[in-house]
């Protein structure tokens, strides 16, 4: 191997494991400020859906992350306690024509408190420390339950080649609205192009998209 193949190979790999650092750095000092400064209203949250039913605040769902690998990953409980069991009954009204992701309008399923949470997103905000511990990246795409990766495409695959994240494209340009194709054609166009600047600017553009309750379901 001669020097200017070598040097090609280490500026490559100084390319790879560089801005894998960087991403991992920017995720655990925000996730760390979030989730110091957001305290209050974590509280308050946690109080809100204890005082509607008496149930679980923390929902653990198990999630497909990079490569396949499963995680469990945190959200405020929005929904009743026996959620996942009403799910079958619930399936053809799916407003996800492709079938593979589920989404329904006005789900009977909500609680009080987690119509406003979903609205607003504020039930993903206990992903924060799935971003401090490493199973998840404040940019990515979003990870899949293991119903829905099993009726994957090979081509549906592509977007398990990244860390997951609390925010991506189609986070910024429509929320649930987008199909199953068109989240993985996003999720795909981010793999492709990730880099500091590309994060720093879907962080920029995903507050007031989860302000404005657009595409929310």
């Amino acid at each position: 191997m001669n020097l200017h193949v070598k040097l090609c190979r280490w500026h490559w790999l100084w390319l790879q494991r560089g801005a894998g650092l960087v991403k991992r750095t920017l995720d655990i000092i925000a996730s760390s400020a979030a989730l110091i400064m957001l305290s209050p209203l974590l509280l308050l949250i946690a109080l809100l859906i204890k005082a509607e039913d008496g149930g679980p605040v923390i929902f653990a769902q198990t999630r497909v992350g990079k490569f396949g690998r499963e995680f469990k990953m945190y959200k405020f409980r929005s929904m009743c306690i026996n959620a996942e069991g009403k799910l079958k009954e619930l399936l053809a009204k799916n407003s996800h024509k492709e079938g593979v992701t589920f989404k329904i309008k006005n789900d009977p399923r909500l609680t009080h408190a987690g119509k406003w949470l979903r609205k607003f997103s504020l039930d993903e905000l206990p992903q924060f420390f799935n971003v401090l511990q490493g199973s998840m990246s404040l940019v990515g795409p979003r990870p899949p339950v293991p119903r829905e990766v099993a009726l994957y495409s090979l081509g549906d695959r592509r977007r398990l080649a990244a860390k997951p994240g609390i925010t991506c494209f189609w986070q910024i340009a429509g929320r649930s609205e987008i199909d199953f194709s068109g989240q993985v054609k996003l999720d795909v166009n981010y793999i492709e192009a990730q880099n500091f600047a590309v994060d720093v600017r879907i962080l920029a553009k995903t507050v007031p998209a989860v302000l404005s309750g657009k595409g929310a379901c």
